[in-house]
């Protein structure tokens, strides 16, 4: 009878371990204000889900401009021509995160900037609660080849 309730105890303390790491991950889930790197000044919010897959993903679901000349604003630059007509407004920008436990950040992505169509190595950590550090590189982290932006994490879609 014992060994039955140590195995039920380990079993529960395995289970518990791993939904507390499963929500530490989705924690990054939701909507997070893009700023301008030039004025500062709000850019796009940017939805963060979880795929089917179990990795982390992202697209723009506003925009502060979101039309040039009356038209929708599109992914001009993109170096795939076919996807220069598509709009930025739905655009999938942050592309196969896998949460890292031991570093408490998501990397193995990549993110997309439709500003000069380019695509670039990714990590992701918060910084605070509402605030989402996001570093853009190329090559590895750690050569210092990149950007930093901070997102505000915001509660609801705008």
């Amino acid at each position: 009878m014992s060994k039955l309730y140590i195995t039920a105890f380990v079993l529960f303390l395995s289970l518990s371990s791993s939904m507390l790491a499963q929500s530490k991950a989705d924690r990054i889930v939701g909507y997070y204000l893009t700023y301008d790197d030039e004025t500062g000044k709000e850019k796009s919010q940017v939805q963060i889900f979880k795929a089917a897959n179990g990795k982390y993903y992202g697209q723009i679901v506003w925009l502060k401009v979101p039309t040039d000349n009356g038209k929708p604003k599109l992914d001009a630059k993109n170096p795939d021509k076919q996807l220069q007509t598509k709009p930025i407004l739905g655009l999938q920008m942050l592309k196969n995160f896998v949460y890292n436990a031991s570093k408490d950040e998501w990397s193995e992505g990549s993110i997309y900037n439709p500003a000069n169509g380019k695509t670039y190595n990714c990590f992701m950590k918060f910084e605070n609660a509402s605030k989402l550090k996001i570093r853009g590189f190329i090559g590895s982290s750690w050569m210092g080849l990149g950007k930093t932006a901070y997102w505000t994490k915001e509660a609801n879609s705008r």
